[in-house]
């Protein structure tokens, strides 16, 4: 290790004032998480989380896969430019190819790091690997070195590592760290491991390699048995200092460990959990929102921390404990993860003034064009609607937020529904600066809706998804509608919303289509002339 990489590395893990360890905040959401089928996010959609994450103090952005297509190159590119406190970070696979082309995509980071990884475990090795155990130890040795003379921060990983003889997995760790890898993430890729187990296989690792001090050790920690978070933690006890995880839990199969909530356990059980970790806790909500809303993955009600309910209280035991003291029901101040405690209903005689306290209330930071646009909408719903409440709110800012970027807009639709059929949807789209209006009919209102976008633009994904809940209650509420295309391998979803649920509808099939379409970079056209 340089002296350069040795005083980076003292500087991060050294005692903070407090006197308490230092656990590096490793994120993975630009990466792990838009695995996620349907997750996949826009280029100006990974800047502003990646922007976010660096101001909210996370300490390494994994920004991509730089090997995986150009747009990824370019996203981890850009990002790396534009970082300003946190190591960029670029994952590569064992390859020279993938090396080169992560050294290439960080470079002009002020902090870059290069993440190779490679399989370790006897099921990977015979089946997907196809390769002995010696002849993966001379692949770490030549491919961390590569790394290494690329940049000086390198991680490497041992994929399906909780599933790796102990022996073994010892010796790949000593080749890794003497190839020069700075840091050595341990990952239960399949999760699989207990935290008992996992605490443990941390402890044998920095007991048993001989050069063991020269790392610093990382926990990436999969969600299939539900133990991601548990496992993380039990890796800082067993003498891990970074936790690799995502906003909201997000990605592949089951998800990750969710940054918020190893974040939160760390913070409130301080008397168990010796550490801290350098992440603004107040911006976790407002974190949650933008990546809830790049990806259009709802967060579940009942998510920890940042879930809608996660601060609510309706039974009337914890109603009337919250009433005489809040610590009676509440771990944690809701103020600490960015959450306002007033739930201000708004309506048609609300001001710009009240909008906006609203807005920052609720963790939005909009440009005055944004808010502008927005205050319009607002005005708009709420001459539709007695009360506007918070869900309304976010509903309408998070959908302007993932749809601003669309080349296909909805500017119109009429539908006939009912008994008598057969249904008939009437609709005019905005393509590209053009106005195009179709007609089709369906077996059903939503089909008819559907039909007339296919019919104004022919395309060939396949419906997934369709479902619809209200964002709030009464009969004039709105409808949230989440839609999930698929076409030639991919898929995405998109959601929309609107007190008209054929229109919330359309939104969504159109934010998913505009997602689909933007991936390959085909250019729409209209099947008539526009009027």
């Amino acid at each position: 290790m340089s002296g350069a990489a040795e005083k980076d590395q003292a500087m991060q893990l050294s005692n903070s004032a407090s006197g308490k360890d230092r656990v590096l905040i490793f994120d993975t959401t630009l990466r792990d998480g838009e695995q996620c089928p349907g997750a996949t996010m826009t280029l100006e959609e990974k800047l502003e989380v990646a922007e976010l994450l660096d101001e909210m103090g996370v300490d390494i952005i994994e920004a991509g896969f730089p090997i995986a297509s150009n747009g990824d190159f370019e996203s981890v590119a850009e990002i790396a430019r534009r970082a300003k406190k946190a190591v960029i970070a670029g994952l590569a696979r064992a390859v020279s190819a993938d090396i080169a082309r992560a050294g290439e995509a960080v470079r002009h980071a002020a902090r870059p790091r290069i993440h190779t990884f490679v399989s370790t475990s006897p099921i990977h090795l015979a089946h997907q690997m196809r390769k002995s155990e010696d002849e993966v130890i001379e692949i770490i040795v030549q491919t961390v070195t590569q790394a290494r003379n690329l940049v000086e921060d390198v991680e490497w990983s041992g994929m399906d590592a909780t599933r790796t003889p102990i022996d073994y997995l010892c010796r790949c760790v000593e080749a890794a760290i003497k190839a020069g890898a700075t840091t050595i993430n341990l990952p239960d890729t399949v999760g699989y491991a207990t935290p008992d187990e996992y605490r443990a296989m941390f402890r044998a690792v920095r007991e048993r390699v001989p050069n063991a001090d020269k790392a610093v050790y990382s926990v990436h920690c999969h969600n299939d048995l539900g133990l991601a978070v548990a496992n993380s933690l039990a890796g800082i006890e067993g003498g891990a200092r970074q936790v690799e995880c995502t906003v909201n839990g997000i990605g592949e199969r089951a998800g990750n460990a969710a940054l918020e909530e190893v974040v939160m356990a760390i913070r409130t059980r301080a008397d168990v959990f010796p550490y801290e970790t350098g992440v603004d806790t107040t911006m976790l909500t407002r974190a949650s929102k933008i990546v809830g809303t790049a990806t259009n993955f709802p967060v579940q009600y009942n998510k920890a921390i940042v879930g809608r309910n996660a601060f609510a209280h309706e039974s009337g035991i914890h109603q009337d404990g919250m009433i005489k003291h809040s610590q009676t029901y509440e771990i944690m101040t809701p103020e600490s993860v960015g959450v306002s405690k007033t739930s201000l209903v708004m309506g048609k005689h609300s001001g710009r003034a009240a909008f906006r306290s609203k807005l920052e209330e609720m963790g939005y930071r909009l440009s005055d064009n944004q808010f502008e646009d927005a205050f319009v909408r607002f005005k708009d719903l709420a001459d539709r609607k007695k009360h506007v409440y918070d869900e309304d709110i976010e509903a309408l800012v998070d959908e302007r937020i993932a749809t601003a970027h669309d080349r296909i807009k909805l500017l119109s639709l009429s539908v006939i529904a009912g008994t008598r059929g057969p249904q008939r949807a009437t609709m005019r789209l905005d393509i590209e600066g053009r106005a195009t209006t179709e007609e089709a009919e369906g077996n059903g209102p939503v089909d008819a809706t559907f039909n007339a976008i296919k019919a104004i633009v022919p395309h060939e994904a396949v419906l997934e998804l369709y479902q619809v809940h209200a964002v709030t209650q009464g009969t004039d509420a709105q409808a949230e509608v989440s839609v999930r295309l698929s076409a030639d391998g991919r898929s995405v979803t998109a959601r929309g919303a609107d007190p008209d649920t054929l229109v919330a509808s359309a939104k969504a099939y159109l934010a998913a289509l505009n997602k689909l379409l933007a991936r390959s970079g085909s250019r729409m056209h209209a099947q008539h002339a526009a009027e």
